[in-house]
């Protein structure tokens, strides 16, 4: 049976859906899965060893030129490549009126979530097959669920495993004990202070560790810089590929970060990862992982260095001991 994934974006979107892949590579093995998705995570996709051919779209390109002759030629290409794999099944993972046009360019039935639990209930219409599943779960378990219900099988929800490992590479040397520091986000009402950053970095020098941190525009590239000279035992890692930035992570012992989609890949590689979420709730969408912990600020409050670091200890404590 061959299947097509459909999860465009966003990258932390992109990493829950691992688990569903998991489950059933091992509750039906006659399975073999490819996946459509927004072109800059198609290297995210690339890190699970199941999916094999990787169709990207440029929804968010797209948008900026929908009339232009590259649009309509690169939207053609994508419908003629979709058709000539003739899939058995898509599963619509995403929930969303765009990801159900795009998933109806297959030409194959389409199994996503009823119109009562998707994210946009139009998207339902464009379904052969509808799943309930409740919006009250967390993004992981939903996917596991709709995945486990389009194939047959009941997902073990004991455990959780995401399937990835980091790639290999990562040339840039980063000290001993790295500690990536992922500041960096979309939203500026999700950014912790930049002072915040600075102490925490200073913290984990006092306790043996490095720490990492690198940016990927401008504002970010200022709070890197300025982690770096308060704490010059941070190493600055230059805006680089999103390949070379994972690879770093994996080599990492431990991970604090910001709510994106970095702090997500940190939490499903398994390494101790700590999330500080300032002003969403982590609750349906936070990291899972074996050894991943989300702090959330108090309304009107904060969350401070000391906090941080403390529960990353802690992490570090729990996966000292699993490894042994």
């Amino acid at each position: 049976m061959k299947v097509l994934i459909v999860k465009t974006s966003s990258m932390g979107d992109v990493i829950h859906t691992f688990p569903a892949v998991e489950d059933a590579r091992r509750n039906r093995p006659d399975v073999s899965f490819d996946w459509c998705v927004e072109e800059a995570f198609a290297g995210i996709v690339a890190l699970h060893p199941a999916i094999a051919t990787i169709h990207t779209v440029a929804i968010r390109r797209w948008r900026k030129s929908p009339l232009g002759r590259g649009t309509w030629r690169e939207a053609a290409g994508l419908r003629r490549a979709l058709r000539d794999c003739r899939y058995d099944l898509v599963i619509d993972a995403q929930g969303l009126l765009k990801s159900a046009l795009v998933a109806k360019q297959a030409a194959a039935p389409i199994a996503g979530f009823d119109g009562s639990s998707a994210r946009e209930p139009s998207a339902a219409l464009f379904y052969d097959r509808r799943y309930a599943v409740p919006r009250d779960l967390h993004a992981i378990e939903r996917t596991r669920r709709l995945f486990g219900l389009a194939l047959g099988y009941e997902p073990d929800f004991s455990g959780i495993e995401s399937g990835i490992v980091p790639p290999a590479g990562g040339s840039i040397f980063v000290g001993e004990k790295p500690t990536f520091l992922l500041h960096g986000t979309s939203r500026e009402d999700k950014k912790w202070p930049a002072s915040d950053w600075i102490e925490t970095a200073r913290l984990l020098v006092e306790r043996g560790m490095t720490p990492v941190t690198t940016w990927s525009n401008d504002r970010e590239k200022a709070v890197a810089e300025a982690v770096a000279e308060a704490v010059p035992q941070t190493v600055l890692v230059p805006k680089s590929p999103l390949a070379e930035i994972a690879a770093i992570i994996g080599r990492s012992v431990l991970v604090i970060g910001a709510d994106t989609g970095l702090t997500h890949l940190a939490s499903a590689f398994g390494l101790p990862t700590v999330a500080v979420f300032l002003a969403t709730e982590p609750g349906l969408t936070g990291p899972r992982g074996p050894f991943s912990s989300t702090l959330l600020a108090a309304p009107g409050g904060r969350l401070i260095p000391a906090a941080v670091v403390a529960e990353a200890e802690k992490l570090l404590r729990l996966k000292s001991l699993a490894a042994t």
